[in-house]
């Protein structure tokens, strides 16, 4: 009862002297999760194994290598480690600390000072040794706070983490889609030179026959470099895919030979369905990173509050000390003594206002970038609903035109093998034909990559029942929204 009530009385007198913190001022709004869709249970990132989907088994040795070897990766990795470190150190603030303390001094001691006869004018040894404890009982939960500030900054750090991994695998499918893409148009190209010799190998038997003249055959004659030119072109741009790769999966140029034509199934790959839970949205790495640095943002803003209060802190000594070593082992060298210890800031120059205000500042500053971040997520997700759409009545159309320049072709070459037709008009039809196969292949590689780039934006799957483990119950809430695909 006598130490309580000497804290009470000490931290009283303290009151009345104190720095008082300056009055907080008015923060941005976070946006509210119902607003923009992102309630429901914040659920772990989804886990990897999405691109299995592609059913390309050399995709899935080039996106496990960078994971393994990414440089990118292996910074966020050291900065969880940063952040463990950082969270230990403030967890240790709320325990007892403790230290041992032992020292011998040879001294002389003047004649006239304050050690008394018959010690006073000469020489003797002074020993101290002894153990000391000191336990802040953290009255206003600063170290506490420092500890919640440390924890989110870490579970945020392993998010950024994920968020890595997840962007990685992205880049590595988009540019193997790519890969994909080039050899597609260099077969195109093949084709289409192969067509080409075929005419001109008919031209030649019509001039023989008196059909055609040296023009016609000229004429057939030249588009045969052009379409060599675009099966080079294509080769150059499948061998620029492969270095991307290559610097994706944290390879040199000996990898460069490794990397061999995708099996992708393009069509089949990441069906999405045509209904998404909004929510989805709310497990994407970004977005709980963000959450969690507005909530350590916010935990350093009330440490820096606390600091205006007094500090108390419980402290013991226990020891010996005495002149002369021969003395130091003798039980009345022995001595102790136990007491609060309240601290209390008067006068600083306003360092901590200073630092309160900053704290304040950071809070806004990751308010801001939360709201950032959802924005982008719920715009980025809407973007790539909008263009799978547009993207799928393309390439219905595309369909129907390719059937048709192939069918007009056909017809075109068989009028002129008979013919019925000039060469013009078997140029034209080829043409038609070239273009409309580059841009089906350009469609159906658009909707691969595109529904790659959904599927980050919403974490890593379609599936709601694909997260891992439920984030931090603070972040458990309810909703049912829903994005929904037009179906073709």
């Amino acid at each position: 009862m006598h130490l309580k009530a000497l804290l009470l009385l000490m931290t009283s007198v303290a009151f009345a002297g104190c720095v008082l913190p300056p009055k907080e001022a008015p923060h941005p709004r976070g946006l509210t999760s119902d607003t923009v869709g992102l309630s429901g249970v914040a659920a772990e990132p989804a886990a990897d194994g999405w691109w299995d989907s592609f059913q390309d088994p050399q995709l899935d040795r080039l996106i496990r290598l960078g994971l393994k070897d990414s440089p990118t990766l292996t910074q966020a990795q050291a900065r969880v480690g940063e952040a463990l470190a950082q969270e230990q150190s403030a967890h240790a603030g709320l325990l007892p600390s403790a230290n041992l303390d032992a020292s011998a001094l040879y001294q002389r001691a003047p004649q006239n000072y304050v050690i008394p006869p018959p010690l006073a004018g000469h020489s003797f040894w002074e020993g101290q040794a002894g153990a000391t404890l000191s336990w802040d009982l953290d009255f206003w939960g600063r170290q506490a706070d420092a500890v919640h500030r440390a924890q989110d900054l870490t579970q945020s750090a392993r998010f950024d983490v994920d968020n890595a991994r997840l962007m990685l695998a992205g880049a590595i499918t988009q540019a193997y889609v790519e890969l994909y893409r080039e050899y597609a148009l260099a077969d195109i190209a093949e084709r289409s030179e192969a067509q080409r010799q075929n005419i001109v190998d008919i031209t030649r038997r019509r001039v023989a026959a008196g059909l055609d003249t040296q023009l016609e055959l000229r004429q057939a004659e030249g588009q045969l470099p052009q379409a060599r030119v675009a099966r080079e072109q294509a080769q150059a741009a499948a061998d620029l895919a492969v270095h991307q790769l290559a610097a994706l999966t944290g390879q040199g140029a000996d990898a460069y030979a490794s990397i061999r034509r995708p099996v992708l199934h393009v069509e089949a790959a990441l069906p999405v369905p045509t209904a998404l839970p909004i929510n989805l949205l709310a497990r994407r790495p970004d977005v709980l990173s963000s959450r969690l640095t507005v909530e350590a943002a916010d935990a350093e803003r009330l440490a820096a509050k606390a600091a205006f209060y007094p500090s108390v802190n419980l402290r013991a000594l226990a020891g010996f000390g005495a002149f002369g070593m021969n003395n130091l082992v003798q039980g009345s060298a022995r001595g102790y003594g136990a007491g609060p210890l309240i601290s209390l800031p008067l006068f600083d120059g306003g360092r901590l206002r200073a630092e309160y205000r900053g704290s304040e500042a950071q809070l806004d500053s990751a308010i801001a970038g939360y709201n950032d971040t959802v924005l982008r997520a719920v715009q980025q997700t809407a973007d790539q609903i909008t263009r799978l759409d547009a993207l799928e009545r393309e390439r219905l159309d595309q369909q129907q035109t390719l059937d048709a320049t192939e069918a007009a072709y056909k017809l075109a070459e068989e009028r002129y093998r008979a013919g019925l037709a000039s060469y013009l008009s078997v140029l034209n039809a080829e043409t038609q034909v070239l273009s409309a196969r580059q841009g089906m292949v350009d469609i159906l590689t658009s909707q691969a990559v595109s529904r790659v780039t959904l599927l980050l934006a919403v974490g890593g799957s379609f599936d709601p029942r694909s997260s891992g483990a439920l984030a931090d119950a603070r972040h458990a809430e309810t909703s049912s929204g829903i994005l929904t695909r037009t179906n073709p």
